[in-house]
This record gives C-alpha cells, sequence and structure tokens, in this order.
C-alpha cells in the first residue's frame, strides 16, 4: 500500500515521501497515529503544499528533543529492587518504570514506548538504555539497580 509520510519516521522515511508498506503497518500505525496519508493524487498534490509547514513543524520537535537530550543524556538514575542472594531481581525494570524516574527527577516527560533497553533489566548492577527522543535524536542512560533487601 502506498502512502505520504507526514513526519519523519526512523528507519521508514521522509516527510513527503511515498513510501509502500504493508497495509496493516499503513492502518494501524503510520495513519492512526496521523504519521501519514493514503497515497491519492489529491493527497501528494496537498502534501506538497504543506510540506514547508510540516518541516518547520519537525525541526521544532527536533530542537524540543535537543533540549531534552542535554538534561538527561549521559545521566544515572538509580532504582531500588528486591533481588535474591544471586544479585537476580524478582520481575525486571520496566520501561514505565524508567520513565516515571525520569519524570521525578528531572520533570521530563517521556513516554514508555520511547526507552528502549539493550536487554531486559533483570539483575543488579548498571545498565545502558537508549532514550529514542526523535526520529533523528537518540539519549542514553544508565540505570544502576541496586538491592533494596535480599529476601531468602
Amino acid at each position: 500500500m502506498k502512502v505520504i509520510l507526514l513526519e519523519n519516521v526512523k528507519r521508514i522515511g521522509s516527510i513527503g515521501e511515498v513510501i509502500d508498506v504493508k497495509r496493516g503497518f499503513a492502518r494501524n500505525f503510520l495513519i492512526a497515529n496521523k504519521k501519514a496519508l493514503y497515497a491519492s493524487k489529491e493527497n501528494i498534490k496537498e502534501v506538497e503544499k504543506i510540506k514547508a509547514d510540516l518541516s518547520k513543524k519537525d525541526n521544532e520537535k527536533k530542537a524540543e528533543a535537543q533540549k531534552i537530550l542535554e538534561q538527561i543524556n549521559k545521566k544515572e538514575y538509580v532504582v531500588k529492587k528486591l533481588s535474591t542472594e544471586n544479585n537476580e531481581l524478582y520481575g525486571s525494570v520496566k520501561p514505565t518504570e524508567i520513565a516515571k524516574l525520569i519524570q521525578e527527577t528531572n520533570k521530563v516527560d517521556i513516554k514508555p514506548s520511547m526507552i528502549q533497553p539493550v536487554q531486559e533489566i533483570k539483575a543488579l548492577g548498571k545498565h545502558k538504555v537508549k532514550v529514542s527522543l526523535h526520529s533523528s535524536v537518540d539519549a542514553e542512560i544508565t540505570i544502576d539497580v541496586q538491592s533494596a533487601e535480599t529476601i531468602q
């Protein structure tokens, strides 16, 4: 299915580009989240007219992401979790938990979907986590998981 992108989408394409994607991806994600339009002749003409405006909006989002990047990049956040004697956690540290931690510490609103742990955080220690703020702006933070108490 051919669609026209209304914003830059990581690994997919840039504003105004006509791309061919699977029907479900187009309907359920791109069009539902207003990231794309069906590629009809009218829509292509419409996007050509508003392309400059879309680019301006994208640049504003990028600038906002850059400000957030300056606040949180290379920072370390401490999480206290219950653990076993051999330093394994009961459960894991989830992106929602990390988002709340960043919100409390830096007063920055980050969606859990932006947070991408390199691997699941299921042990004590320091873990690198990537935060995708914009299609071209990524921050890297460290999550230091410490033991709240040990359960036998």
